[in-house]
């Protein structure tokens, strides 16, 4: 199966992803890509492992604000976030390099706000990536976001919607490094970044550093030599309200809090991608592996 084929095996294992007529007592969300609608699957199995009872999942929500949304609504009780994602797309907050003081600042924000609980983080950062093929790297002496702002050319850059639009996305690398552009960036979907890398049709790409498919891959990730990019770290986010109603909800995921490095996310994110899409398998492995399952 080619790289195009197990992408839309993937999407068609996130749709088919739902919960009953029912409201279940808890229901996991998650964002719309890969590395979300797995971390979601990992709370959604633990949480029914621990308590024993089922999980309602509506994975794949759509972007930040649409899953943010959704738990201020009380259509789900928990979702997967990035620290600076929730500091810089939903609070508004100015950058902050130092992550333990960012996620008390989001922490403390979050709860005066909206009644939301975030939990310790899940170990990885997933922070941006510009990321250009290897043979491109090698060609022109490539290895940080600096030498590739010194191109003559300009770069074909593909972008998702979130990059190009958030204030720390697109707007800071473009203010900060002053890359050249050759004609406006493309925008699409994260999962077609790879493909249109592959493909030529862009020859850089703004992806995430646990991108599972950076093991697959014959690709430079470029280092943010500016260190412009804030802490990405992973944490659950749980309303105040369902851990009233269901305390033990938030000591069994702080079980996961420190479990996930960079290597096992993009690991993780690589088999989704390997087993075309089965996303529950990873999932259920992966809790085998840590020691978490029953």
């Amino acid at each position: 199966m080619g790289r195009a084929q197990a992408l839309a095996a993937i999407i068609l294992a996130v749709i088919a992803a739902g919960c009953s007529e029912e409201r279940p007592p808890i229901t996991v969300g998650s964002k719309n890509f890969l590395e979300q609608v797995l971390l979601g699957e990992i709370a959604a199995q633990h949480l029914e492992r621990r308590l024993g009872y089922r999980v309602g999942r509506k994975l794949n929500l759509g972007g930040t604000m649409l899953a943010h949304g959704a738990l201020v609504n009380g259509d789900i009780d928990l979702y997967p976030e990035y620290v600076g994602t929730g500091a810089s797309a939903v609070l508004g907050l100015p950058p902050m390099r130092d992550p333990d003081e960012l996620l008390r600042r989001v922490r403390l924000e979050y709860r005066q706000r909206y009644g939301l609980l975030w939990l310790e983080a899940l170990g990885f950062n997933n922070s941006f990536a510009l990321v250009v093929r290897r043979t491109d790297a090698e060609r022109h002496r490539l290895a940080t976001l600096s030498d590739a702002a010194r191109s003559q050319a300009g770069w074909r850059l593909g972008v998702g919607y979130e990059f190009q639009q958030r204030p720390d996305g697109l707007p800071t690398l473009l203010q900060v490094y002053r890359i050249p552009l050759a004609g406006g960036p493309k925008v699409m979907d994260l999962g077609l970044l790879y493909r249109a890398l592959d493909q030529d049709v862009v020859n850089m790409v703004a992806a995430n550093t646990t991108d599972g498919l950076l093991l697959s891959l014959d690709l430079t990730v470029l280092e943010d030599d500016r260190k412009i990019f804030p802490p990405y770290h992973a944490a659950f986010i749980l309303r105040e309200e369902s851990v009233r109603h269901e305390p033990r909800m938030k000591e069994a995921l702080q079980q996961l809090s420190g479990t996930l490095s960079d290597d096992t996310m993009r690991r993780l994110n690589h088999e989704v991608i390997l087993h075309h899409g089965q996303v529950q398998d990873v999932a259920a492995k992966f809790l085998s592996e840590s020691g978490l399952s029953p």
